[in-house]
């Protein structure tokens, strides 16, 4: 039985559902993805959303200019290789994507379900409900970066 905490639309192939510098670790050959309990099915442009949300970052106050934020967008997007459909599929759901985790946050609070109700108390439900925020006021600049 898969342990995927936020549920995707689709079910395309197994992906890790955590993408980001907090699960990036130095191991003694390299970089390697850690924390893979909540491996399941999902779409790759799910995950791909929750790296790019992590690793550009798309972030509220992040410290990264917004010229450097969109090099590395379209780093990512270019180097995944991804077609126009896809694209536009990606960012379309990257609002979701970083809603989806404060969504969890807040309901697993609610219901004292842990650790999710302890990471609320703890403050980033209010970081990822920013960061949707702050990517949806800002959603006109990403399109551009992926429309290119």
């Amino acid at each position: 039985m898969w342990n995927v905490a936020i549920r995707p639309d689709r079910e395309d192939l197994v992906c890790h559902h955590d993408l980001g510098p907090w699960t990036l670790g130095r191991g003694p050959s390299g970089l390697v993805l850690i924390d893979w309990d909540g491996v399941g099915p999902g779409p790759r442009l799910w995950d791909l959303a929750c790296a790019a949300h992590g690793f550009v970052p798309l972030a509220a106050g992040s410290s990264v200019p917004n010229l450097e934020a969109v090099s590395r967008l379209a780093s990512l997007v270019d180097g995944y290789d991804l077609g126009q459909g896809d694209r536009h599929e990606f960012t379309v759901l990257l609002v979701p994507r970083i809603r989806s985790m404060y969504d969890l946050l807040q309901q697993g609070h609610r219901s004292g379900l842990e650790p999710w109700s302890r990471f609320w108390r703890e403050g980033p439900g209010a970081i990822w409900l920013a960061d949707a925020n702050d990517v949806e006021e800002r959603i006109g600049l990403w399109n551009s970066v992926v429309d290119a």
